[in-house]
């Protein structure tokens, strides 16, 4: 299986209690993921709060996740910014790091035109030294739509391998680009276009039922339909705060938030347990 194929969980960043990075529950978060349906994880990328991690920190933990578990699963790496020179610096040294594949979001804020975007993943992918980059695409953050057109184009260039699309009606085969959705909601469509899979949250969660999608496609639409209002209740608020919040509830130890993401307030609590309970998942968990 190629790094950029099947169930990929874009990963939480567990924070300790003074707001550090918690790199032993991280792993610790990793193995339960790989063993529990993903194939692979997406460390540091906007699930993992990168906007909020300093380039040492992601790195460093980048690293620590390759070493404890990079022979059980895929280890892409978060190395995307709006500031190409950054960018690339990222994509350096993840790739130094030893990540099996890069996932660099598209220009946000400064909105580069068409130009602009091919010269910044021409960067990204140099940069890169052979460590196949994934683009992402998610207007709702970044205000600008890489087009199938312009995603074709960049697929000829060398590195450029993937696309992270999280534009649902433009989900579909892009010619030189293996695609995977960015939107768990997606999953069963994109699988049935004959997409490679998906960059998923609430895999954290439900993880083994969402890998059936991939290995029991006569039940895909039930275990969809089965699962569309856990989707629903890990995206009620901004990510990763659901998130966080049903794996605190689940009792994995993953800390609070970085401002500024804040915590779910009442609301969104109940939001969240009572999907949790929905599905029976809170049997047996000491539930705070």
């Amino acid at each position: 299986m190629r790094p950029y194929e099947g169930l990929l969980t874009a990963m939480v960043t567990p924070f300790k209690a003074d707001g550090g990075v918690n790199e032993e529950a991280a792993v610790a978060l990793g193995g339960h993921l790989l063993s529990n349906g993903s194939n692979g994880l997406v460390v540091c990328g906007t699930t993992g709060e990168s906007p909020t991690l300093s380039d040492d920190e992601m790195v460093a933990l980048v690293t620590t996740m390759i070493e404890e578990l990079g022979s059980e699963g895929t280890i892409v790496a978060g190395a995307g910014s709006n500031d190409t020179h950054h960018a690339a610096h990222l994509a350096d040294r993840m790739a130094q790091a030893g990540a099996r594949a890069l996932l660099s979001v598209t220009g946000y804020y400064n909105r580069p035109n068409r130009r602009g975007i091919l010269r910044h993943y021409e960067e990204v992918a140099r940069a890169a030294s052979g460590t196949p980059v994934i683009v992402y695409n998610i207007p709702s953050r970044t205000t600008i739509n890489i087009d199938r057109e312009l995603l074709a184009e960049l697929g000829q260039i060398d590195g450029i391998d993937a696309v992270k699309q999280s534009n649902t009606p433009d989900l579909g085969p892009i010619e030189g680009l293996t695609v995977l959705t960015g939107n768990d909601q997606d999953l069963a469509r994109a699988l049935d276009l004959g997409c490679a899979g998906g960059i998923c949250v609430s895999s954290h969660i439900v993880g083994n039922e969402m890998r059936r999608m991939f290995d029991e496609p006569d039940q895909r639409a039930d275990i969809d339909a089965s699962l569309r209002d856990l989707f629903d209740a890990m995206f009620c608020t901004t990510s990763p705060t659901p998130v966080k919040t049903a794996l605190s509830l689940l009792g994995h130890d993953v800390g609070g938030l970085r401002l500024p993401m804040v915590e779910a307030d009442e609301s969104e609590l109940a939001v969240i347990r009572g999907a949790l309970e929905r599905h029976k998942l809170l049997s047996g968990v000491h539930a705070a």
